[in-house]
Parts: C-alpha cells; sequence; structure tokens
C-alpha cells in the first residue's frame, strides 16, 4: 500500500492544491511578521541536556505551538496513510481537511521561527490503534482539546500583539477541529470537560499540564520550557 509522506503532503500531492496555495500564501505574509520580529529574541539553547528547551519569552511560546502542531500533523498523516477500517468518504474528507491546515500550522511555525525553532520531533503513537475508528478518533479528540486548551492557557504570556492576534486565529481554527471530531463521535460539541459551565468559558491547560500529556506522544528527549513555567 502507497503511503503518504509529510513532504508529499506539503507538496500539495496529498492535500487540495488549492486550498494548499491559498493558506500557504496567507501563512507566508503572517511568517515574515514573525521572522522579523524573532529575530531579535535569544536563540534557542539547550542547557539542559535531559530535555528539549523551547527557549524563554515568545520565542518559547511559538515553540511550543510548533511543538504540538508537529504532533498533530503527523497524527493525520498517519491516520491518512493508512485508513481505520471502514471509513466512510466523508470521514476521510473531513480528516483530510484537518491534516491539510496541521500541516500548513505546522510549516508556518518552522518558517516563522527560522534558526529559533526546536528540532524536527519523533513521534510515538504506539498506543494509538490507527486501524480503529474509536483509537483514531478518541486520540483526534485528545489532540484537538489539549489544543486549544494549550493555546487559551498560553495566550497571556505572548508579548507581542502580531503573535497573540495570529495565536487567536489559530486557535479559532483547532476548536472547529474539535468540534469536528466530537461531532463524528457522535459527542456532545461542548460540555463540561472542555467548558466552565458557570461562565461558558473554554477550560485553558498550563503548559506544564500540557507538555506533560504531550510528551507521552514523542520519542527521545521530552520537551521542557522553565520559561513558561515548564
Amino acid at each position: 500500500m502507497k503511503t503518504t509522506t509529510q513532504d508529499e503532503v506539503l507538496a500539495g500531492k496529498g492535500m487540495h492544491r488549492r486550498s494548499f496555495l491559498k493558506f500557504a500564501g496567507a501563512g507566508a505574509v503572517a511568517a515574515g511578521v514573525l521572522a522579523t520580529a524573532a529575530c531579535h529574541d535569544p536563540y534557542v539553547t539547550a542547557n539542559d541536556p535531559t530535555s528539549v528547551d523551547l527557549g524563554t519569552g515568545d520565542i518559547a511560546v511559538l515553540n511550543y505551538a510548533y511543538a504540538l502542531e508537529q504532533l498533530e500533523a503527523a497524527f493525520y498523516v498517519q491516520v491518512l496513510s493508512s485508513p481505520y477500517s471502514g471509513i466512510t468518504t466523508e470521514e476521510r474528507n473531513l480528516l483530510t481537511d484537518i491534516r491539510d491546515h496541521e500541516v500548513i500550522h505546522r510549516e508556518f511555525f518552522k518558517a516563522a521561527l527560522a534558526g529559533n525553532a526546536i528540532p524536527g520531533l519523533t513521534p510515538n503513537f504506539s498506543k494509538i490503534n490507527f486501524a480503529d475508528r474509536a483509537s483514531v478518533l478518541g486520540a483526534a479528540k485528545t489532540f484537538e482539546d489539549l489544543g486549544v486548551a494549550a493555546y487559551n492557557g498560553v495566550g497571556y504570556m505572548i508579548q507581542t500583539t502580531d503573535y497573540l492576534v495570529l495565536a487567536g486565529k489559530i486557535v479559532s481554527v483547532e476548536a472547529r477541529h474539535a468540534a469536528l471530531i466530537r461531532n463524528l463521535l457522535g459527542q456532545n460539541l461542548a460540555d463540561s470537560t472542555i467548558l466552565d459551565m458557570s461562565t461558558g468559558l473554554e477550560k485553558s491547560q498550563t503548559p506544564k499540564q500540557v507538555l506533560a500529556q504531550a510528551n507521552q506522544f514523542i520519542s527521545g528527549l521530552p520537551l521542557a520550557s522553565p520559561a513558561l513555567g515548564a
């Protein structure tokens, strides 16, 4: 069976090419803004040889997002490379759209961070049964809910207004992904596991909480961010 690599996806061979060009064009403009500002931030250094340090300041926040987008993109590439048994055409199309978004998000942060970016991560999805629909969609729900909670939890730490605006645009897309996955699972789109039902506001998670979960899906050195309290 032919598999679709991340490079093929990025090249437009595995995604709707028109969508890729549209998102990539928008991302390139924004990435230029980020790259220009990022060059004034300190370069990421690995002070702790037992972990991957995300850096400090806005660079740490951007690397934090970049790490999560790497995992999400790798997960959906794997899902579409070996679809679960009984996947419907509608499900395949929806998951393809999400994959395309996540790949673009990943490449956006990679380009914006340039020399300040952490290395490419090696995902460890050994706990996920990619042949089983419930396992795949359950993992997708975990990734999407975690992504939304992560962006919300780190927003107040962003110092540059341009970054905050872009983070808001990305987290809104992640929230739509989360709702779509919940719909495929036949679950409530906004229940008490993700919302504070008394305020109607989405729950946030700290970088420490998020990285503890994300590191379960990474082989090799775990991610750490002392500057973000994790």
